[in-house]
């Protein structure tokens, strides 16, 4: 493998620049592209901070689609472009089960998904095998959205975030890298692909899930009304909306999940395992 880098580049590197055009001859004798690279949308959400977000997306996935489409006319390489993308492009659905099928939906997560996955289109146009995965609630060890709420509830103040009716699509971090694995040689799949467990769940469920994987208690619940006091915009999307995806495509293709569970995805993601 061959990494895209911003600095200098060391041995089995490139370095390239998402805003300037990359020199199709760079991506030679490469099979496909992987890329899952974006600006963290955790932050004040200011009108400058949300363009930083989008551009991080749409204009660096729209390089990158540039440079693989030229080089597959050139050289019939690479075949294969996988993006990252959000499950956030549906917007806040309610109870609403959502495919890839599904509509789009309102909202600043729910249009940087649309632009991130329209930058593609360079690559599909030519003749690559795209495919856009649609990210849910990540559980990981070092990051994700686990990671800020371990505090809190270590210290057995954590409790359902408003309603607690709000479904989260949530994802263990094997399983992200096994999707993007798993997408590398499936040639069936194409196009967008909800990258999510196959067990979407109410938050409140969630948090009861996390309080037993802890040994604490849940009983502190957080007021819509504070969330959006202190988080604003950012709160209502990330921790209020409601996204109940199902991973559609990727049960017919055949994909095993390693964590298919939300308890184990949990006590994988806090063990590091």
């Amino acid at each position: 493998p061959v990494a895209l880098v911003r600095r200098a580049p060391r041995q089995n590197e490139v370095q390239w620049n998402p805003g300037e055009r990359l020199d199709a001859e760079k991506l030679a004798g490469a099979d496909a592209i992987v890329h899952l690279a974006g600006k963290n949308v955790a932050g004040r959400w200011t009108e400058k901070f949300k363009q930083e977000v989008l551009e991080s997306r749409a204009q660096g996935t729209r390089t990158l689609a540039n440079a693989a489409a030229e080089s597959y006319r050139q050289s019939g390489r690479p075949r294969i472009f996988i993006s990252a993308a959000g499950v956030n492009y549906y917007g806040d659905r309610g109870d609403e089960l959502l495919t890839e099928q599904s509509s789009s939906g309102k909202g600043f997560l729910a249009e940087v998904s649309r632009q991130w996955e329209a930058a593609t289109a360079p690559a599909s146009e030519a003749g690559l095998r795209v495919v856009n995965l649609r990210i849910g609630v990540v559980l990981a060890h070092d990051g994700g959205a686990l990671k800020p709420m371990l505090l809190p509830f270590r210290l057995g103040l954590g409790g359902r975030i408003g309603s607690g009716k709000q479904f989260w699509s949530w994802i263990a971090f094997d399983d992200v890298i096994g999707v993007a694995l798993f997408a590398l040689h499936c040639d069936t799949l194409r196009g967008p692909v909800n990258t999510v467990g196959p067990e979407p769940v109410r938050n409140a469920e969630f948090v009861r899930a996390l309080g037993k994987e802890l040994h604490r208690p849940t009983i502190f619940p957080l007021p819509a009304w504070i969330v959006r006091t202190l988080l604003g915009e950012m709160g209502e999307e990330l921790l209020l909306t409601s996204i109940r995806a199902e991973p559609v495509k990727l049960k017919a293709a055949g994909y095993s999940f390693a964590h298919p569970e939300l308890r184990d995805a949990i006590h994988a993601a806090i063990r590091g395992k």
